[in-house]
């Protein structure tokens, strides 16, 4: 990585709404061995391995991020445990931490984990978030095609490995609205930070509608009934740019994030970035940037790359829409298919 300019090194990313981007998600692959409805498609197409950008470039690419203000880095996939060298990736990225580096993540479906909890924490991992979003064993192989206790599993070998965890929890209204009060309990029960997540249009065969969104209040309306249910006020736990709302069960903490309901857009400071080099400002961003080339000329110390690369990314971001509902308003208005856009959560890592 070539110096940079004091300028260039002072050089923030910020959007037209004054957002800083602090968080950086870096999608690895777009491979899950499950196939949760509101991710994966019925017959995906995978991206061809050779099309992948190396870790090594990826690497460059986080540097390079870090260097404008990237504070938090989140390894996703697909299924990042399905790709082989992340754990590596994981303790190269420890490099970037003398340079402004604060955290090192991951999202996992967690059925890997029983055999990487320990190598993970190892290799310097902070934290790691698990979806799991149902406890009964009959309705999860429905959801994801795949059993329940090797994830289960998983939990405990993180948990035994030391790694803070929190539980992701999509709710799909007549699908798995029911396992609302057996998570939260278990929540209690094993001491895991849970957090219940809106179904949000991102899947993978794009049937989503609001008729299958689980809100907020439908979700505090079920804790309630066994529960005592506090929400959680204290600035110093909770920062502006969290997704998810913070609330106590029975003096346990628990998130709910309601993007469909209680969009938290306005305080977002995340960047995307998929296997293949695609950079999105956004979740629902209907178009994305081809990085790849870029990216590629970056590993390669190509001249004057840094200063190009820099000028492209800080007029994309810049106009970064205001929101979720911004977007979808914006899209209804031009009359806009929806469903043009070709990228879905097993792309993106959420």
């Amino acid at each position: 990585m070539n110096m940079m300019t004091e300028l260039e090194t002072d050089a923030r990313f910020v959007d037209q709404f004054g957002r800083s981007k602090r968080k950086l998600r870096i999608s690895v692959t777009d491979r899950c061995n499950f196939k949760c409805v509101y991710c994966m498609p019925e017959h995906p197409e995978w991206m061809k391995k050779h099309d992948l950008l190396s870790f090594e470039e990826l690497y460059h690419f986080c540097a390079f991020m870090v260097h404008r203000g990237i504070e938090a880095i989140r390894i996703t996939g697909g299924e990042p445990l399905m790709r082989q060298g992340v754990v590596h990736f994981v303790a190269q990225l420890q490099n970037l931490k003398p340079l402004g580096l604060k955290r090192i993540s991951m999202t996992s479906n967690g059925h890997y984990l029983k055999q990487y909890a320990q190598a993970l924490k190892q290799a310097g991992l902070d934290d790691l978030n698990i979806s799991l979003d149902s406890l009964d064993a009959d309705q999860f192989k429905q959801l994801t095609q795949k059993d329940l206790s090797p994830v289960l599993d998983g939990i405990r070998a993180a948990q035994q490995a030391g790694l803070p965890i929190k539980i992701n929890s999509v709710l799909m209204n007549g699908i798995n609205d029911n396992q609302i009060l057996p998570l939260a309990r278990w929540s209690v029960e094993q001491n895991i930070q849970l957090r219940f997540i809106e179904f949000m249009p991102l899947d993978g065969e794009r049937k989503w509608s609001t008729a299958h969104v689980v809100s907020e209040q439908q979700i505090l309306n079920h804790l309630g009934t066994e529960f005592t249910l506090t929400q959680r006020t204290n600035d110093s736990v909770q920062s502006a740019s969290e997704p998810a709302r913070q609330y106590f069960i029975d003096g346990h903490p628990l998130g709910i994030i309601s993007t469909i309901t209680n969009s938290f857009c306005g305080s977002c400071d995340r960047l995307r970035l998929t296997a293949q080099g695609e950079f999105y400002n956004c979740l629902f961003a209907p178009q994305g940037l081809q990085l790849k080339t870029e990216i590629k000329a970056l590993a390669a110390s190509i001249p004057l790359i840094e200063l190009s690369l820099h000028h492209t990314l800080s007029n994309y971001i810049w106009n970064k829409e205001q929101g979720f509902h911004a977007i979808e308003q914006r899209l209804k208005n031009q009359s806009m298919d929806k469903s043009s856009r070709k990228i879905s959560m097993h792309m993106l890592g959420g």
